[in-house]
């Protein structure tokens, strides 16, 4: 099963709220303290392959997932949540 990363910083309820669902569901996943780990915005836009301005930024294995709301989305597509 590929495992999911999150992209987000402590601040950041959305950010907690996806590790929650992940965590609930057992889906494995990394998370990614920006702030922590010194990733700029330039370096996340990098990531991401285009400009963003919130987080969390989601990925599934290489496949980007977008934000809290389509993560909710796409889990919701794989009938996993």
């Amino acid at each position: 099963m590929q495992r999911y990363t999150i992209f987000g910083h402590q601040a950041c309820g959305f950010c907690r709220q996806a590790k929650a669902v992940l965590e609930s569901n057992e889906l494995p996943f990394r998370y990614v303290d920006i702030h922590e780990e010194g990733i700029s915005p330039a370096d996340l836009a990098a990531t991401v392959g285009k400009p963003v301005s919130t987080v969390p930024q989601i990925f599934h294995g290489e496949e980007y997932v977008g934000g809290y709301q389509e993560l909710m989305q796409y889990l919701e597509q794989e009938e996993v949540s």
